[in-house]
């Protein structure tokens, strides 16, 4: 068995002003301490991402708009096409669809509505109604990994975000392996994940905020036990 750490990629700028960039640490020593492993955490800024090759997982982290959104988008498009654990929350939910639909869809001209606001496709857009510290239910689809990490349906989770998924273009982001993993008490999606690879989860809520109140966040669990899964 391999004993050597476990060593993740924090994709994002970060700040020590962040809730989510405060809550993360701890939240995967929690989930670390739990299943009796050892993680190495490498906060990986988006103007320098490269290289890639060295890390067992990532995780795409809030606190967007990012000083490089290429270089974010470059990142996520490495844990997807090379199969690893890839977790993204609030911007890195967003920025999980932009590089889904440019690369997967082929979209080339799609693009993130707080950066475009004029483009014609920008597949994520603000929110009817913003979602800044604000905590909802959020239901789970059966069978999902999202909902496997949960062992339930029903979830109470928080967001600090203005932006989503564009309702415009909702339905053919979806219509490939790109799947719902969770909808709101109003019905909107704010959970995806990707049929066909073996992590790749993203939610618009921040499941890392219980790891201020003392709860391991079962996301991150899950995230962990991919990582350690694939170095098998």
């Amino acid at each position: 068995m391999n004993n050597r750490p476990l060593h993740l990629a924090l994709i994002g700028d970060y700040n020590p002003d962040v809730i989510a960039h405060q809550a993360i640490p701890v939240a995967l020593q929690l989930a670390a301490e739990a299943l009796g492993l050892k993680v190495d955490l490498q906060w990986v800024a988006t103007d320098s991402v490269t290289p890639l090759e060295g890390f067992d997982g990532f995780w795409c982290v809030p606190a967007s708009p990012y000083r490089d959104t290429e270089g974010a988008v470059q990142a996520i498009r490495f844990a997807r096409e090379q199969q690893r654990p890839f977790l993204g929350t609030c911007g890195g939910f967003q920025h999980a669809v932009l590089e889904y639909a440019r690369n997967v869809l082929g979209w080339a001209d799609a693009e993130h509505g707080e950066l475009a606001p004029r483009s014609k496709r920008a597949v994520i857009a603000p929110l009817s109604c913003a979602l800044v510290e604000a905590t909802d239910r959020v239901r789970l689809v059966p069978y999902t990994r999202i909902a496997e990490a949960y062992a339930r349906l029903d979830v109470q989770e928080g967001y600090r975000c203005r932006y989503g998924i564009n309702p415009q273009f909702l339905d053919a982001l979806l219509e490939g392996d790109l799947i719902a993993g969770g909808h709101d008490s109003a019905g909107d999606l704010r959970a995806v994940e990707l049929l066909g690879h073996p992590f790749f989860v993203a939610t618009l809520f921040q499941p890392e905020r219980a790891a201020l109140e003392g709860i391991t966040p079962p996301l991150v669990i899950a995230l962990l036990k991919a990582c350690q899964a694939a170095r098998a």
